[in-house]
């Protein structure tokens, strides 16, 4: 069974909701990493956790939501082995899986509406990986993410 990391900062909070939702109607085990506060939070204090945990292999996926999602991508893809993209369309979100075998998604509240959101998720856990000349594409770049790690 799936297991999905789930957190937004304060510009998230409440499509993070809906997505609860939907995992719950799913049957798709989750965490909520947080935030539960409208007020200004950082968002690598969400967004690194949520990554470092799906890195570790303790969760299959991670879901970050930001006002734009831009600084949850940044911030999730500075940890080893995560493949995290921001989308905000389904073409994208089922591309992102079946060619990047992307890892963990990111989201913006202030750039899409509550049932796209919905929407783009559904689509991304259900979507499979490919492999094929996508796999050796993404053993590229984790070979790259290997040497600048020693």
């Amino acid at each position: 069974m799936m297991r999905v990391a789930l957190a937004s900062d304060h510009g998230g909070i409440h499509i993070r909701e809906e997505i609860r939702a939907l995992l719950d109607e799913l049957k798709i085990e989750y965490v909520d990493f947080g935030c539960d506060c409208e007020t200004s939070v950082d968002y690598p204090d969400y967004a690194l956790p949520v990554a470092e945990k799906v890195a570790k292999g303790e969760f299959d996926r991670g879901i970050l939501i930001c006002g734009t999602g831009i600084g949850m991508s940044i911030a999730a893809n500075k940890v080893k082995g995560i493949r995290c993209a921001l989308v905000h369309d389904t073409f994208s979100a089922r591309m992102t899986r079946m060619h990047n075998d992307t890892n963990v998604i990111a989201m913006g509240e202030r750039v899409i509406g509550a049932g796209l959101a919905r929407d783009i998720v559904q689509l991304w856990l259900e979507t499979e990986f490919e492999g094929g000349r996508h796999a050796t594409r993404i053993g590229k770049v984790g070979q790259y993410e290997e040497a600048q790690s020693e």
